[in-house]
């Protein structure tokens, strides 16, 4: 999948580009039952919440299935490589979770901001790519984007470390009140299987889930391989230390594996 000229400017412009029901029904309902899967394991990879609800898992593309080959799917690494202009490795994998009532904050922050404090990243050669395996809605705990913000380049930021059980380098009140004055401030919102792409200079958050109704969203993080990270901070299954080029799999790959999973329920 590659983006049309106009997608490209749009990007350029905005620093993020959605794409609804991107992926199937069937592809974001096998995502989202293994989601479940990952999320009831006992590994130092599933970071939980204070409630004890999960709040992300790291490189679940590492020890289930379908998150691997999700992590070589062409709609999401072609239009990647195409925007960084060359072959990508995986950065970083997540699969975040807002639980119903009880899904938390991620705070104001640019992607890139830690990973050039944390990980040493050279260049902001690199972005996400994401799908939602829930629908995403208004009422559940969106995303939350500063248009053009990225073109601000890294903006200061102090390290959070008590907010969330997870650190961030967050930006200031002010900073966000003066982005968004000059930008606005958007929720990208879309059915399962939605695919949505943005810079890793967007500045962007997304508030807490009192709604009844959970949403999961996989990350992409996707690095150009002459871009990647200098300095191991961080332990390996968070920013990843390997650097060869992801190679793509077919479209069908995951409907292949959906195929095998009836054949061997039969």
């Amino acid at each position: 999948m590659l983006l049309t000229d106009q997608e490209l400017a749009d990007f350029d412009k905005d620093g993020y580009l959605l794409f609804p029901s991107k992926f199937s029904s069937e592809e974001a309902a096998l995502l989202k039952h293994e989601s479940d899967n990952v999320y009831a394991m006992d590994r130092k990879e599933v970071w939980r919440e204070s409630s004890g609800v999960a709040r992300t898992a790291f490189a679940a593309h590492r020890y289930n299935e379908s998150f691997k080959r999700l992590g070589a799917h062409p709609r999401l690494i072609e239009p990647v490589e195409q925007v960084l202009g060359g072959p990508v490795y995986m950065h970083q994998y997540k699969v975040n979770a807002k639980a119903a009532f009880d899904g938390e904050v991620w705070q104001w922050h640019q992607d890139y901001g830690t990973w050039k404090r944390d990980d040493e990243m050279p260049e902001p050669r690199a972005m996400n790519i994401a799908v939602f395996l829930d629908d995403v809605t208004a009422a559940n705990g969106p995303l939350l984007f500063i248009p053009g913000s990225h073109k601000s380049g890294v903006v200061k930021a102090g390290h959070d470390l008590a907010t969330t059980s997870y650190p961030l380098w967050t930006l200031s009140r002010d900073k966000v009140t003066e982005l968004a004055e000059q930008g606005g401030c958007v929720a990208p919102t879309g059915p399962a299987g939605s695919m949505l792409i943005f810079s890793s200079l967007l500045v962007h958050a997304s508030p807490p889930n009192i709604s009844p109704f959970g949403r999961t969203i996989v990350y992409l993080s996707l690095c150009h391989v002459d871009n990647h990270i200098r300095a191991f901070n961080r332990e390996e299954w968070i920013a990843h230390r390997e650097f060869n080029p992801i190679q793509a799999l077919g479209d069908d790959c995951l409907m292949e594996l959906i195929a095998k999973q009836k054949q061997a329920a039969e």
